[in-house]
């Protein structure tokens, strides 16, 4: 069974339909059983059917007739909604309800601590002069706990050096530009809702792929209750950003994977008719997902130049699912069509859209004469001679500054206590501690005399490990049948991780983990959704599957609740924090 069946009825979702045995709500249109990185069948077989397989596929329909199937809780979930009313309120309340519980887990207590939190002491200082300058601005000594105490207005005209693009400090700077920068629960707020925005965008996702809501939904509980994914929603820093904006260019890039695979077919129909010959087919222009997948990785990239790499793999992947589409088409020349036709079109539509996205970040920075580096090119020697001498000045030292920053981010490797090498990512060997503090005088909180709080970076660990797994089994799934949902996911995971294993040298954090993470989840979803199987399985078969994910979901949410003070900074006795350090890399 492909991924995009897992949790579903062998014809897509249909949850609910006439046969009576289904049990969700009607899911968007059918895409295409193959894609641009599965295996497509040779001699003549259908397009995504695996014919080694078929006579599996016989056995379950001649074992169907003797084997009893499906179970009670199919049956009441099939009659609970049995109308379109209520298939339409799962297809939207399901997203809706986790997308709500993940607003909880990051909203609730967001003011606490009421202090500058690790790397905020650099980005919300920076959006908040960047509301009031334009651009990055210094600021004296003891500025983090003045500024706590809503003494915010102690920074100079002075620029700052800072090495990361401007948007997602202008996004964080929303609630302070709204509300004001006197309390915490502002300078944090945007990141919350980014953080929830994302569960529910993770939902959309995962419906493409899978065709199954509840699979979908999964998804987003996963990321709803995750401690790395609450922890980066309740602290002001960029990553979630990074995280946000790379997820809606997933979404962007799957929608038009249909829209125009089904353009192409239109266009090669007319052709036909036409009595012409296609060829190498014809270039797609009309593709406006791809424009808005362009804004969204070039939002991304204007948060963290790690955004560029989204860019990359997925224009990749854009052209793959080019390349496969044609050659279903039944084009002779689709490889060629692919890179020579419609690849030149599809860059265009892509990655300029993306760079136009990225310099208009930078406009308080242009239009202000304050900013860092802002005047290098005006000063004697700088400006640029010959042919490059008609670039505005401003341009000039924009792009020398981003020769600075670059020379930094290659080159940093400052030892840190809380760094953690990529490598051990996957098992989140050392996740961050981000905050601590303590009280010995019976006034903390917790009950006892002495009292420790915390906001420790450290995923659920019953779903990071679960997710590192599926991931690995995914790239099994992948090999052997080509699906195209398992290539999709896995060059969102190598998009956000691999390209950290060049740099193993430099100062890098467990927290960067959280651009991909979505990824990671969608695998396990995916293997949840094979564990679940079918409402045709033999009964047995469906009430294992049902038994272990209801299992699984259940001890992580428990492992979530346990873990939960840990991440949102609640007092604690030493004892019961110390119960939290699974591994000797947490404490």
């Amino acid at each position: 069974m492909g991924l995009h069946g897992v949790g579903a009825d062998a014809r897509d979702e249909r949850e609910a339909t006439s046969t009576g045995r289904d049990g969700g709500a009607r899911p968007p249109a059918p895409e295409p059983t193959t894609g641009p990185l599965e295996r497509v069948p040779e001699s003549g077989s259908p397009e995504g059917v695996d014919t080694q397989r078929e006579p599996a596929a016989s056995a379950r329909s001649t074992a169907r007739e003797t084997v009893p199937v499906g179970t009670r809780i199919d049956a009441w979930w099939a009659n609970l909604l049995r109308t379109p009313g209520r298939r339409a309120l799962w297809t939207w309340g399901g997203p809706i309800a986790v997308t709500l519980l993940a607003a909880v887990l990051r909203f609730w207590n967001l003011g606490h601590p009421q202090a500058i939190v690790f790397d905020e002491t650099y980005y919300v200082k920076d959006a908040w002069t960047l509301l009031a300058n334009g651009y990055e601005s210094a600021w004296p000594e003891g500025a983090n706990e003045d500024f706590a105490r809503g003494d915010t207005d102690v920074f100079s005209d002075d620029p700052a050096y800072v090495v990361h693009p401007p948007l997602g400090k202008w996004m964080i700077g929303l609630g302070m530009a709204l509300f004001g920068a006197d309390s915490a629960f502002w300078w944090r707020a945007s990141t919350a809702l980014a953080g929830t925005v994302a569960v529910f965008v993770l939902t959309m996702v995962g419906r493409r792929l899978f065709r199954s809501t509840l699979v979908a939904v999964i998804a987003g509980l996963l990321l709803a209750i995750d401690g790395n994914a609450i922890v980066m929603s309740r602290v002001a820093l960029l990553d979630n950003w990074v995280m946000l904006f790379a997820l809606f260019g997933f979404w962007f890039v799957l929608l038009d994977r249909t829209a125009t695979e089904s353009r192409l077919r239109e266009r090669l129909a007319a052709l036909r008719d036409g009595g012409g010959d296609p060829h190498w087919g014809p270039v797609i222009w009309a593709r406006p997902w791809v424009i808005a997948a362009g804004i969204a990785f070039g939002a991304a990239t204007a948060v963290k130049w790690s955004g560029l790499y989204f860019i990359a793999a997925f224009g990749i992947y854009l052209v793959l699912v080019d390349a496969m589409a044609r050659r279903r088409a039944g084009l002779g020349f689709w490889v060629e069509g692919a890179l020579f036709k419609q690849a030149p079109a599809t860059f265009l539509l892509l990655v300029p859209v993306a760079g136009v996205v990225y310099l208009a970040s930078w406009t308080g920075w242009l239009v202000t004469d304050g900013g860092y580096y802002r005047g290098w090119a005006d000063e004697p020697g700088n400006a640029a001679t010959g042919f490059w001498s008609w670039v505005p000045h401003s341009l000039q030292s924009l792009w020398h500054y981003h020769q600075a920053a670059y020379g930094y981010h290659v080159g940093v490797a400052s030892p840190h206590p809380w760094q953690a090498n990529p490598l051990t990512w996957p098992i989140s060997l050392r996740p961050t501690n981000m905050y601590f503090a303590s009280t010995i005088d019976g006034s903390g909180g917790c009950g006892q005399g002495e009292c420790w709080s915390s906001i420790m970076g450290i995923p659920n660990p019953i779903i990071w490990w679960a997710a590192t797994l599926a991931t690995g089994y995914l790239v099994y799934r992948f090999a052997r049948y080509r699906e195209w949902t398992a290539g999709a996911i896995l060059i969102g995971v190598a998009a956000g991780y691999l390209p950290w294993l060049m740099y193993l040298g430099r100062t890098v954090f467990q927290f960067y983990t959280i651009a991909y993470e979505p990824y990671l989840l969608l695998a396990l979803a995916a293997v949840l959704g094979i564990v679940l199987g079918r409402r045709d399985d033999p009964r047995w078969k469906r009430q294992q599957g049902i038994a272990t994910v209801a299992v699984f979901l259940g001890v992580a949410a428990a492992v979530s609740l346990f873990f939960l003070p840990l991440w949102t900074a609640m007092p604690v006795t030493p004892d019961f924090r110390q119960l939290h350090f699974w591994l000797p890399g947490w404490g």
